[in-house]
């Protein structure tokens, strides 16, 4: 009988298995007792803990789930729960109304909630659309998804320069205020307009659909030409009718204008965005918290908005600003991965159903179906945000976040390894399998990247941290019983001063790549508070002062040596990107 020694890859960050876990929150999400409507949000800090419907149970948390779910399904090859994610799918085909929108619906618990067209939900509407189609081609998703475009066309009031929505809420009989078409008002244009052009300008590549193309054209002139959402210097118009800077919606809306100059190769639209970008960037944290907004929700980060500056970073470094890549990788190994809840040892609910309140309110087992979801609202250092300013404490878990928070895992895994004509770039120093290559990296234990090559490349791009320096960065090259090692401290091994240029790679060989790793300390502000942060490359090992809560960072371990296990990484001849 013959053996084979097991397949070991460093126990270290690896997304497709977080994406497992929260493949799993999300099935958990659904309501049996409420036709199988996933609850909206949870309060983890009562006791018993509770999940609860809210009127986003619609359009958005079902377009944000149905998304979710099959990026997370082809991240991972996990099957699991696809019963109720039909259900899901036919909750959210059920819908849309004739003329086209998604309309939210009536629970007899709460009159107050309203049965409109909300414009905010009918992003995450064809955003689920976009990946449906994408992953599947079915002809019947692409006509409610024509439908649909065409609607949101239809609607849009009309100027010469600029299309836009006059409001938050769509009815059957029209706009609810004739007055607010003719005085031009526009209520928060980067929820109901400038966010819209990403799943836009991505249906539109996938399907040529004109209509798709023109409202990205009408809507990115009206946010950076007409809106005044963004001021002359970069920064968020803060006033009131500007929802405060709401930041997830102002950088969602700054991702969508970078896939639209991509898309468009306009330059300027670019530098729109960087400039905004890094007005961004100075408040929040280097390990990615973001504030709610500027004043009332300032305190209250959005897992939605770290993933937009994820997805907004990712598309500034691929226009070629590479060092955001950086900025996406700190943010991908500290406060989206710390935000996803796989400890639930603090939570405390029930085992039964005897106090729910069926169609709006659950303590059942709220632990065991939570495992996996993102951070609704948290704070620097714990899950849990409970300060005194702001709105004190709120949701802990929000659907909307547990489908961002895939998206970003996603966002992120994608790009680890990318390939542009013949040029393969290894982007993200984190573990991954590809068709070309598989990363396998020892960080942050080691400044240490294996690289296992499985085809021939013409020509390999590596990036290295910008605090590894150059000097100490070496490649050792493994080819059957040839090795040789590149150094760093060699001019022509770099490109743009941050990839390591490798040439003529064989199949079969190994790399291993080595750099110094630096520890560093920063003095984080995050809307008035102080952190310190001590770090290990680009991974936060400590956060002071501590979490009260469910504390983040503290928990890390860091060896010598990086630890090992056994197990193998996905690779797929055909992957999706967005």
């Amino acid at each position: 009988m013959t053996t084979h020694a097991p397949n070991l890859i460093p126990d270290t960050l690896l997304l497709e298995e977080r994406a497992g876990h929260v493949l799993k929150a999300i099935i958990g999400m659904a309501d049996e007792d409420h036709g199988y409507i996933p609850f909206f949000a949870a309060n983890l800090m009562e006791k018993p803990a509770y999940l609860t419907h809210g009127d986003w149970d619609y359009g958005s948390s079902h377009g944000r789930l149905i998304d979710a779910l099959i990026l997370a399904r082809h991240m991972t090859g996990d099957e699991s729960g696809r019963d109720i994610e039909e259900r899901y799918r036919a909750n959210f085909l059920s819908f849309f109304k004739e003329d086209g929108l998604s309309y939210r619906q009536k629970n007899p618990k709460a009159p107050n909630w309203g049965t409109t067209a909300n414009m905010i939900d009918q992003r995450a509407v064809l955003l689920a659309l976009t990946t449906w189609y994408m992953t599947t081609g079915d002809p019947k998703i692409k006509e409610v998804a024509d439908k649909h475009v065409a609607a949101l066309k239809r609607i849009a009031v009309k100027e010469r320069d600029v299309w836009y929505y006059p409001a938050s809420e769509h009815t059957t009989e029209g706009w609810p205020s004739a007055n607010a078409v003719q005085l031009r008002l526009a209520p928060d244009p980067a929820a109901f307009c400038g966010r819209l052009i990403m799943p836009l300008i991505k249906y539109y590549e996938l399907t040529g659909n004109e209509d798709a193309f023109e409202l990205c054209q009408f809507f990115a002139a009206m946010i950076m030409e007409r809106s005044g959402v963004f001021l002359p210097d970069g920064s968020f118009n803060d006033a009131l009718a500007f929802r405060s800077g709401h930041f997830h919606t102002r950088i969602g809306t700054l991702d969508a204008l970078a896939r639209f100059a991509w898309h468009t190769r306009n330059a300027s639209i670019i530098h729109f965005v960087k400039k905004s970008y890094d007005w961004a960037l100075t408040r929040c944290t280097s390990f990615g918290w973001t504030p709610g907004d500027m004043r009332e929700q300032a305190f209250e980060h959005e897992t939605c908005s770290l993933v937009d500056l994820i997805a907004a970073g990712i598309m500034l470094a691929r226009s070629g600003y590479t060092e955001y890549w950086g900025v996406v990788e700190r943010f991908l190994r500290n406060h989206l991965t710390e935000s996803q809840l796989l400890n639930l040892d603090w939570v405390v609910d029930l085992p039964d159903k005897s106090q729910d309140d069926p169609g709006m309110k659950s303590y059942y087992k709220v632990a065991e179906r939570a495992r996996g979801a993102f951070a609704g609202y948290s704070a620097p250092n714990d899950f849990c945000c409970d300060v005194a300013e702001g709105r004190g404490h709120t949701n802990d878990l929000q659907t909307c976040c547990i489908g961002s928070g895939t998206r970003g895992l996603f966002m992120g895994w994608s790009h680890i390894v990318t390939e542009t004509d013949g040029t393969v770039s290894v982007n993200l120093l984190l573990n991954r399998g590809s068709r070309w290559l598989d990363v396998s990296s020892h960080l942050p234990h080691e400044g240490r990247v294996d690289l296992l090559v499985h085809r021939p490349i013409k020509r390999l791009l590596v990036r290295i941290p910008e605090w590894a320096g150059y000097a100490k960065v070496a490649a050792r090259r493994e080819r059957g019983d040839e090795a040789f090692v590149q150094s760093g401290s060699e001019p022509s091994m770099w490109l743009n001063g941050r990839f390591l240029v490798l040439r003529e790679v064989r199949e079969g060989e190994r790399i291993t790549v080595t750099f110094p790793l630096k520890q560093r300390q920063t003095v984080e502000q995050a809307v008035g508070q102080q952190f310190i942060a001590q770090w290990r490359g680009d991974d936060v090992i400590r956060l002071t002062p501590e979490g009260v809560h469910h504390p983040f960072y503290n928990h890390r371990q860091i060896f010598d040596k990086a630890p090992m296990r056994e197990g193998s990484y996905r690779r797929l001849e055909k992957e999706l990107y967005w």
